[in-house]
């Protein structure tokens, strides 16, 4: 009976998403290359927000971040603090002029930036890291998170391999269909109410680990969180010379800044639903919306991975245990189906996601420039949902065999996005601010890059891996500004407006982004010597 009310509310809310996002798109035009890859550039703020926030939440930051600040301390939540300030940079600086542009992926900015060859070398990376590391890792991550807190394999009476490989195939299938057949309109209206259900069931998980460990009041739990806790794991301010996992506090003004940056503003999975929006004021909104939803993530999130520790101590045999052994211990059956559910959700926004924007650049970037110029809009739809089901099945076939990869390949493989996540975003701001700057700059800069991030494996630097991005980035800068001087182009590069949108920007935006800041600065205070770490 328990598995029963498990499956059932696990299904109807499952279904429910899909039927909301069926009954939002089925009016769509998805024949159009606008409809299909960008939603008819008619996403609102709260849809972007949802969106974004779904985008960025899978299994890897549920689980991993509550694992890490189980084994260590709040630390871990500046990996969603901080993004909020690159969400800011977003709304002010980025979306102005990728809208002005009127582009569908971030190499098509660069294209007309500097030049064709740039666009397919930087789309060409962007497909790299999703195919070969990032749609089947989620996919393999998200199944094993999945059959650890729901134990489909005992459930069943299967083995542990068997649960994930059917697991992979149940989210790459549902993943697809939003990605493939809905277009970006289906996927973003699913992570929107997704992004509800995460928010809500998210944060029960700590109010009810709290009212347990209370007797059943919320205050007295809190006392009893607060006093049996050791207060250097409320701590989210960790020493200079600290080392992974832990993150020093001078690289959240450095290289994780710089890296957020980097995710937050020219990741096209990221980015696509803010070129889709009505006009730059909707645009802004998501922006600025989801900075404020990351300021919730350590609440539900990192603050688990405390809770875990004041539930089992160091009992736990591996510290990603922890988020899902909190679940177990702590949700009634009657409401684990709807937790199970959410987690699906958020497991398959990443996915179709990645997926679809995969699609995008394929389509976009590559097909119709090399292959099919005079290509009609029906054409690279259809190309794209023949692409995307392709890439659907290589990621399921691949994925359940990520089980037999070495230990910590997933950090290693994060790690080597550094060979390109600096350039990049290096690229895009000289392409905004400077006139001058020619083609052969960013060439040269990502041959550089490469160079030097290569030999910075093989030296024995004692330092937390964010310090080499923080040095890397403003060399990145300094050598395309270089290249400008001595070898400026003929001509001054001027951005026109391609009138694909309303550039009348929200005239909320300043108050509500200075806002989100102070915010920010007061999370940090409570997770700080001055509040809980005292």
């Amino acid at each position: 009976m328990k598995h029963l009310i498990i499956i059932l509310t696990f299904i109807a809310f499952t279904g429910l998403v899909a039927l909301i996002s069926w009954y939002k798109t089925k009016e769509e035009n998805l024949s159009t290359k606008e409809g299909y890859f960008l939603a008819g550039r008619g996403l609102t703020g709260l849809v972007i927000a949802g969106s974004l926030e779904m985008t960025n939440l899978s299994t890897e930051q549920l689980v991993g971040q509550a694992g890490q600040s189980y084994s260590t301390n709040m630390g871990a939540m500046s990996w969603s603090v901080n993004a909020s300030i690159a969400l800011l940079a977003l709304a002010l600086i980025f979306l102005p002029k990728y809208l002005k542009a009127g582009i569908t992926t971030i190499p098509e900015f660069l294209e007309v930036r500097f030049d064709r060859t740039t666009k397919q070398i930087i789309s060409f990376l962007f497909l790299l890291g999703y195919m070969l590391t990032y749609l089947p890792t989620v996919l393999y991550s998200g199944a094993l998170a999945f059959n650890q807190i729901f134990h489909l394999d005992q459930l069943f009476g299967i083995t542990s391999y068997q649960s994930i490989a059917i697991l992979c195939v149940a989210i790459g299938v549902i993943g697809s269909i939003y990605a493939i057949f809905g277009g970006l309109k289906a996927v973003a209206v699913s992570d929107t109410v997704n992004g509800v259900g995460l928010l809500i069931g998210g944060l029960l998980i700590p109010i009810l680990s709290i009212c347990i460990l209370g007797n059943g009041s919320f205050l007295a739990g809190i006392q009893d969180f607060i006093t049996n806790v050791p207060a250097e794991k409320f701590n989210a301010v960790n020493p200079a010379n600290a080392l992974p996992p832990m993150i020093p506090w001078p690289v959240l003004f450095l290289g994780m800044l710089f890296n957020n940056l980097f995710y937050w503003c020219t990741n096209q999975s990221i980015i696509q639903r803010t070129l889709a929006a009505k006009n730059l004021a909707q645009a802004q909104r998501g922006a600025v919306f989801t900075a404020f939803l990351k300021l919730l993530d350590p609440f539900f999130i990192t603050i688990c991975g405390l809770l875990a520790y004041r539930f089992f101590g160091d009992g736990l045999a591996n510290s990603d245990l922890a988020y899902p052994s909190l679940i177990t211990t702590v949700v009634p059956n009657w409401l684990l189906g709807i937790i199970a559910a959410v987690l699906f959700g958020a497991i398959l926004s990443s996915f179709n996601s990645a997926l679809n924007s995969c699609v995008t650049l394929y389509t976009l970037d590559f097909h119709r420039p090399l292959f099919n110029q005079t290509a009609s809009d029906a054409h690279l739809v259809s190309v794209g949902k023949r692409v995307g089901t392709g890439l659907a099945i290589v990621s399921i076939c691949v994925a359940p065999f990520v089980s037999n990869a070495p230990s910590g390949l997933y950090d290693f493989l994060q790690e080597c996005f550094g060979f390109y996540s600096m350039p990049i975003l290096a690229i895009v701001l000289v392409g905004f601010y400077t006139k001058r700057v020619p083609a052969c700059a960013p060439k040269i800069t990502l041959v550089v890059h490469v160079i030097l991030y290569s030999i910075s494996k093989f030296l024995p630097l004692n330092v937390h891996y964010l310090y080499v991005l923080s040095v890397l980035f403003p060399v990145d800068l300094a050598l395309m500004l270089l290249i400008g001087k001595l070898k400026p182009r003929a001509t001054d590069f001027i951005l026109e407006d391609s009138k694909a949108v309303d550039l009348t920007p929200w005239k909320y935006v300043k108050p509500a982004a200075l806002t989100c800041f102070i915010l920010m600065l007061c999370v940090y205070a409570l997770f700080s010597p001055i509040g809980l770490a005292r």
